[in-house]
């Protein structure tokens, strides 16, 4: 019997496929979105970083060899001047009276619509409805189908009851600016404290009314509480719009009577003065005031999506 050797077989080394690093998967992830990067960069912050140099400069465009580097100058006068500061007040008596109207009605619209009702659905697609409105057509509307002293709406129907009939623009201007905007943004807020409203937790509504909790303890110490974030949320989110609308004030009242906010005096200040510093500063300053409202926002935003991943 022979015994019979076997040659040992050739073993391949084994290649080792090297793994990307993480910073080059991260890489690979937003590289999709770098052409987007760039076109919002060339469209938003550089005309931004223009306007910021343009402001620290004495710039008159009928005078445009004139110019020259002022420092904080145009700052100080749009701090300073009275119709500037005017401007100010205006923007924030604007933005304060629009946001508080909205929430409320939104709040009470939004009960309304969580409870169920033979045509809910008519109902909220009617009051969504303003909110689709083209700014711009929406100050129309106002200013001529309802405002109109002579063939509005309004002086009709108190001409039908035998009530006066007041010019309301002339009377009240700032009061119609609003009214308009309110109109325009109830229903926003109305659709954030909806999802607010349908986000509860019903089996806790349900035990405290088997307690004999009545309606109104249930809206103060339930419902209330829990809509804090989404009441905080559409006060930032439409503190953010208002503090920049212009459309309303330029179509319905031009910027007179009293009711210049700061967008418009911008405008002003641009188009009609031709001070192109000063203009930059006052809208610089827009920004910088619209950056600290959306600050707080998005804090607010985040807040929410951790309370629902949480409550997931």
């Amino acid at each position: 019997m022979t015994a019979t050797t076997t040659a040992p077989l050739a073993t391949t080394p084994v290649r080792t496929v090297k793994q990307p690093s993480a910073r080059l998967r991260a890489w690979a992830a937003r590289g999709p979105l770098l052409p987007a990067l760039v076109f919002m960069i060339v469209v938003t912050q550089l005309p931004f970083v223009a306007t910021l140099v343009i402001s620290f400069f004495d710039w008159n465009s009928l005078y445009p060899k004139a110019r020259r580097f002022t420092g904080v100058d145009n700052y100080r006068q749009v701090l300073t001047d009275a119709d500037l500061r005017h401007s100010v007040w205006t923007t924030v008596l604007l933005t304060v009276a629009v946001v508080l109207a909205s929430l409320v009605l939104g709040l009470a619209l939004a009960l309304l619509l969580d409870r169920r009702f033979r045509g809910r659905g008519v109902v909220r697609t009617l009051l969504i409805a303003p909110f689709l409105v083209v700014p711009v057509a929406a100050a129309l509307l106002w200013k001529h189908v309802l405002y109109n002293p002579e063939y509005g709406l309004f002086n009709g129907l108190l001409h039908y009851v035998g009530g006066p009939q007041p010019d309301s623009i002339s009377h009240t201007p700032l009061l119609a600016v609003e009214a308009s905007l309110v109109w325009q943004w109830t229903p926003f807020m109305m659709l954030i404290l909806l999802a607010g409203l349908q986000s509860r937790d019903q089996q806790q509504i349900e035990a405290a009314r088997v307690d004999g909790a009545s309606d109104w303890q249930i809206f103060r110490h339930l419902t209330l509480p829990h809509l804090r974030r989404y009441l905080e949320l559409g006060a930032l989110l439409g503190s953010i719009y208002i503090v920049q609308n212009f459309d309303a004030v330029f179509t319905i009242t031009s910027g007179g009577l009293g009711t210049a906010n700061l967008p418009y005096t911008v405008y002003q200040t641009f188009y009609q003065a031709h001070e192109n510093g000063l203009a930059s500063a006052a809208g610089v300053l827009v920004v910088i005031g619209s950056i600290i409202i959306t600050t707080f926002a998005l804090r607010v935003v985040s807040s929410l999506f951790r309370e629902e991943a949480s409550r997931a």
